[in-house]
C-alpha cells in the first residue's frame, strides 16, 4: 500500500458500531484515499437526489471497490432508468432505494430523507446528487432534525498537482464566501483537524495574502498576521502557522528564497488557507483545467462529513472525494477540533462556535458551493 504506514499522531478510529480499531496512514497520493477507504470495510452513505448519472458512476464504482452500501434517496422509478442508462447494476452494488414520489417538494424530501438516515445513525456520510446546494443545507441545518454541531461547515480540498512533491489542502473554496477573523480561525481548525486524520501530525499552513507583506490597507494581509500571531500565543494548535503569505512563497522554495522570506512554512505549505471562497474556487478550477491536477473534497464541521461536488468534476474526482469522506466518515466521526492552551484562548473559541451557530440560521437561505 504505497504511501501508507507512516506514523501518525491521532489514533482512535471511531466505528459507527461502536469497534475502535487503530490505523495508521498517510495519505501521499489521492487514489491513496481509495486503498484507505477500503480497509475501512463498507461504509453506509446516503445520496439524496440520487437521480444523477455522474454521482451514480461514482457511487457504482465506489461500491465494487468494497468502500460503500449506498442509500440512493430519490424518485426510484427515475434512479433505475438512469442507473441502466450508465451501466450501474443497482442490485451488484447492493443499493437500498429510498423512494420519494415525484412533487413539487421531491427535492426537499430527498434532502431530508437522506439527513434523516445520517441522524438515525444508518449512514456515515452525506451524497449530494441531483439537487440544489441550498436544499440539502437547508435540512441539514434544521435546528431538529438536521446535523449542526455549533462548528462551522466549511469546505476542505485535497489536490494533486503535477511538478509538486506533496497533496496541497485548500479551504474554503465554497461555503463560507467572505469570512472574518473568527470564521478563519474555523476554517484554519477544520482543515487542520482533516489533514491530521489523514496521517499529517503537524501541517504546515500558509494564510494566503496577495503579498507577504503586512499592510493596513489589505484586511487580508492583516488578519493572515492576526491569525499567524494566535497560533504562536497556543489559540490554535496542532499546526505550523504563518502568514500573510503569497502563493508562490507559500508552495515554492525558489520563490521564498528570491524574496528572502524564511521560517518553517515558506515553501513547504500543507495547507493553504484562501482570503475568500472565490479565491479558493478560482484556485481549484486553475490547479484542475489549466494545470492537469486532481481534487477530492469534503464539506466538514457537520455530525458526518458532506461530499459536495460541482456540476463539472469528473467521476473519478467524484469517487475520490467519496472515498475522502468515508475515510473521515468511517475512521473520524468527528473530526478532531484544534483546542487553545489558555482560558481566553477556550472562550474566543467558544465565542466563535456560538457566532457559527448563529449564522446557521441564515446559511440555509444562500448556501451555495461555486461550481
Amino acid at each position: 500500500m504505497g504511501g501508507f504506514g507512516a506514523n501518525r499522531r491521532h489514533g482512535g478510529w471511531t466505528i459507527a458500531s461502536g469497534v475502535s480499531r487503530v490505523a495508521t496512514l498517510r495519505i501521499e497520493h489521492l487514489d491513496d484515499l481509495v486503498t484507505a477507504a477500503q480497509g475501512m470495510g463498507r461504509v453506509p452513505i446516503a445520496v439524496a437526489g440520487a437521480e444523477d448519472s455522474e454521482v451514480l458512476v461514482a457511487v457504482g464504482a465506489a461500491a465494487r471497490k468494497g468502500i460503500v452500501v449506498p442509500f440512493l434517496v430519490g424518485n426510484a422509478g427515475r434512479i433505475a432508468a438512469i442507473a441502466e442508462k450508465v451501466g450501474v447494476s443497482l442490485a451488484e452494488i447492493h443499493a437500498d432505494i429510498v423512494d420519494v414520489p415525484e412533487g413539487e417538494d421531491e427535492s426537499r424530501e430527498a434532502a431530508g430523507r437522506a439527513v434523516e438516515l445520517v441522524h438515525l445513525g444508518r449512514a456515515a456520510v452525506l451524497v449530494k446528487g441531483r439537487l440544489d446546494t441550498s436544499e440539502l443545507m437547508h435540512a441539514v441545518l434544521d435546528r431538529n432534525a438536521g446535523l449542526r454541531t455549533g462548528r462551522l461547515l466549511t469546505h476542505v480540498g485535497l489536490f494533486e498537482t503535477p511538478g509538486l512533491d506533496r497533496i496541497l489542502y485548500i479551504s474554503d473554496g465554497g461555503v463560507v464566501l467572505q469570512p472574518d477573523l473568527h470564521q478563519k480561525m474555523e476554517i484554519v481548525r477544520n482543515a487542520v483537524g482533516v489533514a491530521h486524520a489523514l496521517g499529517l501530525a503537524e501541517p504546515k499552513v500558509a494564510i494566503l495574502a496577495v503579498t507577504e507583506k503586512v499592510s493596513g490597507e489589505m484586511p487580508t494581509a492583516m488578519e493572515a498576521a492576526a491569525l499567524s500571531k494566535m497560533a504562536d500565543r497556543g489559540q490554535i494548535q496542532g499546526a505550523v502557522i504563518d502568514g500573510p503569505l503569497g502563493l508562490d512563497n507559500a508552495v515554492s522554495m525558489e520563490a521564498a528564497s528570491r524574496k528572502g522570506i524564511g521560517g518553517p512554512v515558506a515553501g513547504k505549505a500543507d495547507i493553504l488557507i484562501v482570503p475568500n471562497a472565490e479565491a479558493g474556487n478560482l484556485m481549484a478550477k486553475v490547479i484542475t483545467f489549466l494545470a492537469g491536477g486532481s481534487m477530492a473534497g469534503v464539506v466538514v464541521g457537520a455530525k458526518v462529513p458532506i461530499v459536495i461536488t460541482s456540476r463539472a468534476d469528473s467521476s473519478r474526482s467524484k469517487l475520490l472525494s467519496i472515498a475522502l469522506g468515508v475515510v473521515l466518515g468511517a475512521g473520524v466521526i468527528e473530526a478532531e477540533r484544534v483546542t487553545s492552551g489558555n482560558g481566553s484562548a477556550e472562550k474566543a473559541a467558544s465565542g466563535a462556535g456560538q457566532k457559527s451557530e448563529r449564522l446557521a440560521d441564515e446559511l440555509f437561505s444562500r448556501f451555495r458551493l461555486l461550481g
